[in-house]
């Protein structure tokens, strides 16, 4: 058996929403300082929905895989739905990830998630704090936490 499914594969060398937006409406930038990927999202939002994301990512082929799936589920979508978005559903729609990779898809789930917070905080805009758990300097490990 392969260790990576062929959309892992597919997404690797073929990432989608590579780039930067300029003046973006949210900007969420996470990294893991065990393996050294870093990842940052871009999303610009019109009336509460993500018209366009673009992801920039340093790191393994599953990071930048996961990045890319990441930003294709949330694409044309509705923030609340965005905030919705696991690192398990990433994983799941990339038919998987080795285990010693989910970090990966960790990463995702909480660049997307710190976008849209620095949305919210640029416009004045009130959330539930509980949506964003604060994680700033947690310790990640490859494990999966």
């Amino acid at each position: 058996m392969a260790l990576y499914s062929e959309k892992v594969m597919d997404h690797f060398r073929n990432p989608r929403n590579v780039g930067v937006i300029e003046n973006a409406d949210g900007v969420g930038e996470v990294g893991n300082p065990v393996c050294g990927d870093i990842m940052k999202i871009y999303l610009k939002i019109e009336n509460d929905v993500i018209d366009d994301v673009k992801f920039e990512t340093f790191g393994c082929g599953s990071a930048i895989a996961s990045s890319s799936m990441a930003t294709e589920l949330i694409k044309g979508k509705p923030l609340s739905e965005a905030l919705k978005l696991t690192n398990k559903a990433v994983t799941e729609a990339l038919d998987g990830l080795p285990a010693h990779k989910i970090h990966c898809s960790v990463l995702a789930e909480e660049a997307i998630k710190k976008a849209v917070k620095d949305y919210y905080d640029r416009n004045g805009i009130e959330y539930d704090k509980g949506l964003f758990p604060d994680c700033e300097g947690c310790e990640h490990c490859c494990d999966g936490h």
